[in-house]
Formats: structure tokens, C-alpha cells, sequence
């Protein structure tokens, strides 16, 4: 199936080693192969959203029964703050060199991340960077983000789309509500995701917090079909601080406030999209891909 041109634009990012995905180191070649898994998350500050990692680190246990996984976070502020509670957590970067020191020498690194964006590309790098260091790793696979291509966006999207909750009444209005990267080409893989939901349903549609399309720009469309009551479902991998504040929170600026203004009341589901097992196998699938090649 050929590569719609937005996930093109944001792969051709990665420079010339994009279509392996794989470093070679080019020392250590006499050590016996110890392989180990490392699933690199953008993290949250919610506790009650850990389940969502949870979920995913049974499906990868289950799926590589005896393989050492371990886990790594990108996000500087999510790690500052797991600190000040007792709680170290570990930059990829961190995770990286402490499997190497450990004595691992093939590194399968999965990105729990839902697009392609700036933060995917700024961990493929430095993965490179430790897959090209001497006497390090002697490989390291770098598996694909969640939607990594069409096949991906219509296995998320049915599944998204069979969570909607059945109380959901054929009038409302569902609002899938992804994180958004406005300043990154892979944004456009939110406006992918909108057209194939309304492939597959009526009445629903995709915002983003930081992107394109954003809840402005749905109010609109909601308003012209009269819709009273929408269903706010997380198009993120954890319902964190982002879907408890910036979108069902009672902020004047929130989501929900905005639709209050409009007439619209809310009901908002509380689950990111590791706490679906069929989405989390296509995040697995991309990590099997990765691991076969080490």
C-alpha cells in the first residue's frame, strides 16, 4: 500500500537510514547477543493514567516472554516531577547507556508515541547516535510510532471507533481529541485520522490541543448539525493531564467550557489508548517488526 504523502513528508525527516531504522556498531562483535527491549513513552503526572502503560507493558511481556524491558521518558518535565515525588525515571538517553553498561548488545527501542513528530525524530537521533558509538551496541532497531502508515490509521481508527460508549446516543456528536504538533509535518496525520472516522461513522471528528484541527475549528461544525451533547475520548496514549484539564476541565478555556458556551454538554471517557489491547497490538506489531531484524 503505497505511503499517503504526509507520513512521506515526516519519514523523509529522518534522513538517509529511514527505510532500516537500524544501527551497527562496529565493535564488540565476540560478546554473546543479549537482547532487551526498551518502550520510550512521553510519560504523565497522572497516577490514575499509569495504567495505560501498565496495559502496555503486560501486551509487551506477552508478546516476548523472557526479554528484559525496560522503560524511558522524553519528557523533561514529566521526569522533574516523578523526582520531587521519590520517583526516578530515566531519559532515553539514560536507559540507553545503562544497557549498555549492563552489558545488552541488541537494543529494540519502541515508540510509544502516537505520530511521527518532533519528539520521534529527536529519539531516533540520539538512537543513532548509540548505534554508531564503538564497543557499544552491536545493533539497535528503532520500532515505528502508532501511526506509522494507512494500514495503522484504519486499525486505530476502527478500534477508536468500537470504544465509543453505547450509552452514545445517534445525535451526538463524538470528539476524538489528540495532543496536536502545529509546527511539525506529521500534524497532518490528525486531519488523516478525521477523514477515515468519517469513513467508517457519522458524526464524529478529530481536535487536537496543539495542532491542526483544533476544537475552534469543530465548535462550528457541531453548531451547523445542532449538536446538544458530544463525547470527548482521548486520541492520546494516556488520559493525562491534558484530557483531566486543558479538555474536561472547568477552566474558562477548556474544551469543555468552550462547548458549554455553545450549548453543548459533554460527557468525556476517561482512557488512553494503551488501555486498548487492539491498539496497543499495533504499537506490539511495529515492535516485532523491529526485534525480528536484531
Amino acid at each position: 500500500m503505497q505511503t499517503p504523502w504526509f507520513l512521506m513528508s515526516a519519514l523523509m525527516m529522518l534522513g538517509p537510514f529511514a527505510s532500516e531504522r537500524s544501527f551497527v556498531s562496529g565493535g564488540g562483535r565476540d560478546r554473546p547477543a543479549r537482547r532487551a527491549i526498551l518502550l520510550v513513552a512521553f510519560g504523565t503526572s497522572v497516577p490514575e493514567a499509569q495504567k495505560s502503560f501498565d496495559r502496555i507493558q503486560d501486551g509487551v511481556e506477552a508478546a516476548f516472554p523472557g526479554v528484559e524491558v525496560r522503560w524511558a521518558y522524553t519528557s523533561r518535565v514529566i521526569r522533574a516531577k516523578a523526582a520531587s515525588r521519590g520517583r526516578r525515571l530515566d531519559s532515553p538517553e539514560t536507559a540507553l547507556a545503562k544497557l549498555m553498561d549492563d552489558g545488552y548488545t541488541h537494543v529494540a527501542l519502541l515508540s510509544l508515541h502516537v505520530i511521527p513528530g518532533k519528539e520521534f525524530h529527536e529519539l531516533y537521533r540520539n538512537a543513532r547516535l548509540f548505534g554508531d558509538m564503538a564497543g557499544g551496541f552491536e545493533k539497535i532497531e528503532i520500532a515505528m510510532p502508532l501511526i506509522a502508515s494507512h494500514e495503522d490509521t484504519l486499525r486505530v481508527a476502527r478500534a477508536l471507533i468500537r470504544r465509543i460508549p453505547g450509552e452514545r446516543k445517534p445525535e451526538d456528536a463524538v470528539v476524538f481529541a489528540g495532543h496536536g504538533t502545529g509546527k511539525h509535518p506529521a500534524d497532518a496525520v490528525y486531519g488523516a485520522m478525521d477523514r477515515v472516522l468519517k469513513e467508517e461513522a457519522r458524526n464524529v471528528f478529530v481536535a487536537t490541543v496543539q495542532g491542526y484541527p483544533s476544537i475552534g475549528d469543530v465548535v462550528p461544525k457541531l453548531a451547523e448539525q445542532k449538536v446538544r451533547r458530544a463525547w470527548l475520548i482521548p486520541f492520546m496514549t494516556v488520559a493525562g493531564d491534558h484530557v483531566r484539564n486543558d479538555i474536561s476541565g472547568d477552566k474558562p478555556d477548556s474544551w469543555k467550557s468552550l462547548l458549554a458556551k455553545n450549548g453543548i454538554a459533554c460527557e468525556t471517557v476517561f482512557s488512553g489508548l494503551g488501555e486498548y489491547p487492539e491498539v496497543v497490538e499495533v504499537w506490539i506489531d511495529h515492535l516485532r517488526e523491529a526485534y525480528a531484524k536484531l
